[in-house]
């Protein structure tokens, strides 16, 4: 189930209990994290070599099982002004051929800056920046999710 509400809450088709899987998609990689099972933070899985379609979504398949996972939270790369460029236009492809693949309500994160900013965090904690390439994808995914994960927690 694909569930694209611009004017509503996104998150709104996302079961009240269960893990929650995160992916930024990138054109070269896919970075993968997962919520725990209370929802109080998302951790860093691992960041996937983009090959075709369906042996990407064969590993998030196998993923999804492993971790037994109700949820995926695709974060959505829109421009700075908030207008939809041609990423938006593949992330939104990709969710749809993955939909009917998983039957998992599919729900897109406003995924502006979080490349950034985890990367700011890398260079702050000064880690190397081969180390920063191996990992800044699935961190970047782990940070649209924790964003999620913090609009769904109730007040």
């Amino acid at each position: 189930m694909l569930v694209d509400t611009p004017d509503n809450n996104p998150l709104s088709a996302i079961p009240e209990r269960g893990k929650i899987m995160g992916l930024d998609l990138g054109t070269k990689t896919i970075g993968v994290a997962v919520s725990d099972g209370m929802r109080y933070s998302a951790t860093p899985l691992e960041t996937i070599k983009r090959t075709k379609f369906t042996q990407d979504a064969e590993r998030i398949i196998e993923l999804i099982d492993e971790n037994q996972i109700v949820a995926l939270i695709l974060g959505l790369p829109l421009n700075m002004d908030g207008t939809e460029g041609p990423r938006v236009q593949s992330t939104r492809a990709f969710a749809r051929n993955l939909a009917p693949k998983v039957n998992l309500p599919i729900a897109f994160w406003d995924e502006r800056l979080s490349t950034s900013a985890v990367t700011r965090m890398m260079i702050e904690a000064d880690l190397r920046r081969d180390r920063r390439a191996e990992v800044v994808d699935k961190l970047a995914a782990s940070y649209i999710l924790q964003g999620a994960l913090d609009r769904l927690r109730p007040r």
